[in-house]
């Protein structure tokens, strides 16, 4: 044997020996291992049977108890609302800071296209007149339609009343408490608002509306006619006149109606009627001169009780008498609440 098979004869039992201890030192470990996957695989398996079981027996339990269900979903809505707070608070973009997805759902308004012909002409000539957005008042054109026939109403009339009254602004208030786009009177017709959630309704332009049309409509069947109803309506019932308020909205009814009857009318924004002047007599000594009346007399220059210059020529060097204005409508309606 020489030396070259004694050497090679030598590192063989050298590898024999290595891979029978390697073989003796890691067996072990991969049993374990082995051993331990097998049974983290058995405890998971069970875990998920356990939660399966879980889920189950808490759905079913929480079907019969639905109190305890709305209790732990309102937590939970709190908790992820809290969450949605605390991430949004440290972004400066405040259009994303304050993201409300659903404020659409509150906005009244409505596409112009969506109208008829007919309703169409009349909410771009109340758009206009009163300068208001064409969506808005389109909405409520619509609106004024569905109420009219339901209280068998001329919607053009709800529109008048609405025109004269507020201006389309949803927002308005008297200063006898009369609110709205129909100025209705809150505090006296408060249980007709809890069916749209209370007396705060009275701002919403929708409520508003539904809420005029239905004391409009009794007004009318109360005096069976319509001047009768608008006197009502205006607080005047036991007044001798309304001051012209029924004259106003049926005047500005019939633009509606020619409008809506395909008129062309000439465009002008609701201007005060001027008061006019009595005749004065021949004799100018001041024997047969009137007194002055107290306060503004609505020449040309002054302001006038109507809160607006009445057109009328410069009578500076006249003393003239008027009588005094009429109540206004927020009056009337004090003093009508009051008897």
């Amino acid at each position: 044997m020489t030396a070259f098979q004694a050497i090679a004869k030598v590192g063989a039992a050298a590898r024999d020996a290595l891979r029978r201890t390697a073989l003796a030192v890691f067996r072990p470990i991969a049993v374990f291992v082995k051993d331990a996957g097998h049974g983290l695989l058995e405890v998971c398996h069970n875990s998920l049977a356990l939660l399966g079981l879980g889920v189950v027996a808490a759905s079913l339990f929480l079907a019969g108890r639905p109190e305890l269900r709305e209790t732990l979903e309102l937590r939970a809505l709190g908790w992820l609302q809290v969450r949605q707070d605390l991430r949004t608070e440290a972004d400066p973009n405040v259009t994303v800071a304050l993201a409300e997805p659903g404020a659409i759902e509150r906005v009244t308004a409505a596409d112009p296209s969506s109208l008829t012909r007919q309703q169409a002409a009349i909410a771009q000539w109340l758009s206009r007149r009163y300068r208001v957005a064409p969506e808005p008042v389109s909405r409520l054109v619509q609106e004024a339609w569905e109420a009219g026939r339901r209280a068998k109403l001329d919607p053009t009339l709800i529109l008048a009343v609405i025109a004269i009254e507020s201006r389309f602004n949803p927002f308005a208030q008297s200063p006898v408490g009369a609110q709205g786009l129909m100025q209705v009177m809150t505090r006296v017709h408060d249980e007709k608002y809890e069916n749209f959630g209370g007396s705060l309704a009275a701002l919403d332009p929708l409520a508003n509306l539904r809420v005029g049309v239905q004391i409009l409509k009794e007004a009318i069947d109360r005096t069976g006619s319509i001047e009768g109803g608008l006197k009502h309506y205006v607080g005047a019932a036991n007044l001798p006149t309304d001051g012209g308020y029924a004259l106003k909205v049926l005047s500005e009814q019939s633009h509606l109606l020619r409008i809506s009857g395909g008129r062309q009318l000439t465009l002008l924004a609701p201007q005060a009627e001027a008061l006019p002047l009595p005749s004065i007599p021949a004799d100018d000594s001041p024997s047969t001169r009137p007194e002055p009346a107290e306060g503004p007399v609505g020449v040309e220059g002054t302001p006038s009780p109507l809160g607006r210059d009445l057109a009328v020529p410069d009578t500076r060097s006249l003393s003239l008498w008027r009588p005094a204005p009429a109540a206004s409508a927020a009056e009337r309606r004090q003093l009508a609440s009051s008897r």
